[in-house]
């Protein structure tokens, strides 16, 4: 029950919140340091067992990160890099299930073909989130994130229809490859139907039903859970369901929401995601120890043997897909812009596993139709722990330093001068807007003129920087300076608001809504 492991939950959280900050302090990605950490509490002498549970993870865990991921998404970017992330998100899956099953009969000659597909299903889909918090401690082009965002949201659906069909064929020990492939479609199909469905519906709610910040902001919580259960009762992807779910109303995100709904539900998604994500890699660390109990039928050296084995399998595996792919996709499609080898082998290597797969595992039953124990279990279970830890840690760490030795870098050229493009049309805009509509105000009020003042300013820096005219001179001497005074002077009303607080002599609510104001600004400045 709940309440028998609140403390455990409560102190699990805490550690999290405490590694985390550790994690930051030594520039390791926390998923990598949770898990490690986890794996280190496990063997405390005293530390409750804790077990993981399948249904927990798929019910309450999934469903947000994805809906997170999604909305994270740019439909854009992702439309038009779809045919890679096809190719990654739909045949790398199938091609490693099979590879696995291939190598897993090799290695035990009694190893069912259906039980390596459904380790294959387990172990072939990257994690959503350990990939992309890496490398948000580096500069990497964005290309190669939008591939591998938009990859690990699809591949999710993919590898659990496969462990689906590969666990339905080990319990009946039947399988026909031509229903698998039509109810694969069906399933996927459905789901990503259901998803759009609550999308349309929630638009509407947002968009013109009387809500405030806090509902819109409730709604967006309850939405992937709701896409996601609705999805799961009809027996079709609750993952394709969120995903399509979270990307629709990303994409429409501007026409919904207020500036107060979109200030307060960012704000609420960043701590709610961050707690996810920390209680979910803590306790993947903390699931060796009942792993590893239940595991006498293997010596030590045969398990580590056959996790070793798979990982390296895996990895390779990727590293060939991707090469390999990238061309053909190249090839077939001349108008597609081909990646240099470093950002494809950059794509290749951040094939981290996480809790998905770790939740599969799990989710595989105890016995049999017939009653009998279910074969090699404990072992899929094994390899499964070993391959996470293999991917997320040995590549997770290692990322950083191959980007350092390939010399891959932002392509910050091109988003530069988009911004300051977009700067120069926002205040022309403001421009043309004040000198059409406020013509009298502008000639005889000065509040007026020092507004237009300031929207002329910003456009002349911005040409200047377009046109590269005295861009040294005139722009990088002038506005870091004239930004830290900006800064000093958030920080001068702010110390003169702790006083008025001390004084005791006006409104908290007041006070709170003018540090709010002030907290704004800050972060404005600061971006």
């Amino acid at each position: 029950m709940i309440h028998e492991n609140l403390l455990l939950i409560v102190t699990l959280l805490m550690a999290v919140s405490m590694l985390s900050m550790l994690s930051e302090k030594l520039k390791v990605p926390y998923p990598i340091f949770l898990v490690l950490a986890g794996l280190v509490i496990s063997f405390i002498p005293g530390i409750p067992v804790v077990t993981l549970n399948p249904d927990i993870v798929f019910l309450i865990f999934l469903p947000p990160i994805l809906y997170a991921a999604a909305w994270n998404t740019s439909w854009r970017e992702f439309w038009a890099a779809r045919r890679t992330i096809s190719m990654m998100a739909f045949g790398l899956v199938f091609f490693t299930s099979t590879a696995v099953a291939l190598v897993m009969q090799l290695l035990i000659p009694d190893f069912p073909l259906a039980l390596g597909f459904l380790l294959g299903g387990i172990i072939s889909p990257p994690d959503a989130v350990a990939a992309t918090s890496v490398l948000q401690t580096v500069k990497v082009p964005k290309r190669v994130v939008t591939i591998l965002e938009g990859e690990s949201l699809i591949n999710d659906a993919s590898s659990l229809i496969v462990f689906r069909f590969a666990l339905a064929a080990a319990l009946t020990g039947e399988f026909t490859f031509s229903n698998a492939a039509t109810n694969f479609f069906v399933v996927a199909g459905v789901g990503v139907f259901i998803g759009l469905l609550f999308g349309f519906a929630l638009f509407y709610i947002h968009k013109y039903l009387p809500t405030t910040a806090s509902i819109d902001t409730s709604l967006t919580v309850i939405s992937p859970y709701l896409m996601y259960i609705v999805a799961e009762y009809f027996h079709t992807s609750g993952v394709m369901a969120v995903v399509s779910g979270g990307l629709f109303l990303s994409y429409r995100s501007h026409e919904m929401f207020s500036y107060n709904t979109r200030i307060q539900a960012y704000s609420v998604w960043d701590v709610f995601i961050f707690i996810l994500n920390g209680f979910v890699f803590i306790l993947i660390g903390l699931q060796l120890p009942a792993i590893f109990t239940a595991l006498q039928l293997y010596s030590l050296a045969e398990l580590v043997f056959y996790g070793l084995v798979i990982s390296v399998l895996v990895v390779l595996i990727r590293l060939m897909w991707v090469f390999s792919g990238m061309y053909l996709s190249c090839f077939f499609n001349k108008r597609e812009r081909k990646l240099s080898w470093r950002n494809e082998f950059l794509i290749a290597w951040s094939g981290m596993r996480g809790v998905v797969s770790l939740a599969s595992a799990l989710a595989i039953p105890l016995t049999l139709e017939g009653g009998a124990h279910f074969p090699h279990r404990d072992l899929l279970l094994f390899i499964t722990f070993v391959v996470i830890l293999f991917t997320l840690v040995f590549q997770g760490l290692s990322l950083s330093p191959i980007i350092r030795w390939l010399k891959i870098s932002e392509e910050e050229n091109e988003d530069k001068e988009q911004e300051v493009e977009i700067r120069l049309r926002l205040a022309d805009a403001a421009l043309n807007h004040l000198q059409t509509n406020y013509v009298a105000e502008l000639e005889t009020i000065d509040a007026y003129g020092r507004i237009k003042d300031r929207y002329q300013r910003m456009s002349e820096i911005a040409n200047q920087k377009l046109l590269k005219e005295d861009t040294e001179k005139a722009v990088p001497h002038f506005l870091p300076k004239y930004r830290r005074m900006l800064l000093e002077l958030v920080n001068v009303r702010r110390r003169e608001l702790y006083k008025l607080r001390n004084e005791k002599s006006y409104s908290d609510e007041l006070l709170r809504r003018k540090e709010h104001e002030l907290d704004l600004e800050e972060a404005r400045l600061n971006e």
